[in-house]
């Protein structure tokens, strides 16, 4: 679905996009087998990049490191904040010099309305002469799992719907609206200048409980049925504090976010689908 719309936009502008693409250790091979299973969709071999991002240990509740099936230390990836130290390790950056890029655009895989070409979005951080941009939503309600931009200390920021506060995300203004109500959907957009400044150095790593299979004493494997141990993410959005303000474009949630986030229910594959469906029916019509 997302190669099908960065094939429209080749065709739209007369141009080559290139599109890389962040994997992680345990899906790697899986996403380039695809990839090659399916003759990477129709679309320019040349012009799609695989690299992998980096991997931190995981601790359990007692701060001790675990071993994986393998006997190896246990690792998970480094949240989507690790790209940037990842596009430098694996000469992304030095790829996109040498092709001439001057913005990139980053998007999340599990939306499949994610708009990877926008040239409003592109215009808009020109005109406003910052080195990158991110789309938002208005809040749906207070307790939606989305992050939301701020400010801190005069940078612009995101705060991450775990270390809300209630009484922030329930916070509104005189006319009834919620003051930390514009949701961050990880569609950002970054000079290659602020990436390739980004990328010298590593971002603050937040932690996130979560169940992780492991080799136990008795060397067998332990999969738990609650959280049982801690993984250290980084997060894009913290980039944001490194600059000194940045152009935020707000946009239809029927028209750009349509996220996988779990397998039934409200944000599945399900309700992903009906949302797809319902744009293109709709593009369709107008056409």
């Amino acid at each position: 679905m997302l190669c099908d719309s960065l094939k429209e936009a080749c065709k739209k502008y007369e141009v080559s996009i290139p599109w890389y693409i962040m994997t992680s250790k345990q899906n790697n091979q899986e996403t380039t087998k695809f990839f090659e299973k399916n003759n990477y969709f129709g679309y320019k071999k040349e012009d799609i990049i695989f690299f992998k991002q980096g991997e931190l240990p995981v601790l359990d509740e007692q701060g001790k490191l675990l071993l994986d099936k393998d006997k190896n230390l246990n690792e998970a990836a480094d949240g989507h904040g690790g790209i940037f130290t990842a596009m430098r390790k694996n000469n992304v950056i030095e790829d996109m010099k040498k092709r001439g890029i001057k913005w990139a655009f980053f998007g999340p895989v599990d939306n499949v309305l994610v708009k990877m070409v926008d040239p409003i979005f592109i215009g808009l951080c020109e005109d406003k002469k910052v080195l990158a941009g991110g789309k938002s939503l208005i809040k749906a309600y207070p307790e939606e799992k989305v992050g939301v931009f701020c400010k801190k200390q005069g940078r612009p920021s995101v705060v991450e719907y775990t270390e809300i506060t209630k009484e922030m995300a329930e916070m509104v203004d005189e006319e009834g609206n919620l003051v930390y109500g514009e949701s961050h959907i990880n569609c950002n957009l970054f000079h290659i200048k602020a990436i390739e400044e980004i990328s010298k150095d590593k971002l603050p790593y937040h932690v996130a409980h979560k169940k992780i299979e492991y080799l136990n004493k008795e060397g067998k494997i332990e999969k738990p049925e609650k959280p049982n141990a801690y993984k250290f993410e980084a997060f894009i959005f913290d980039a944001f504090e490194q600059l000194e303000d940045m152009a935020i474009l707000r946009v239809k949630r029927e028209e750009e976010f349509a996220p996988i986030k779990n397998a039934e229910g409200q944000d599945s594959p399900e309700t992903a689908r009906k949302l797809y469906e319902d744009f293109n029916s709709k593009n369709n019509s107008i056409k």
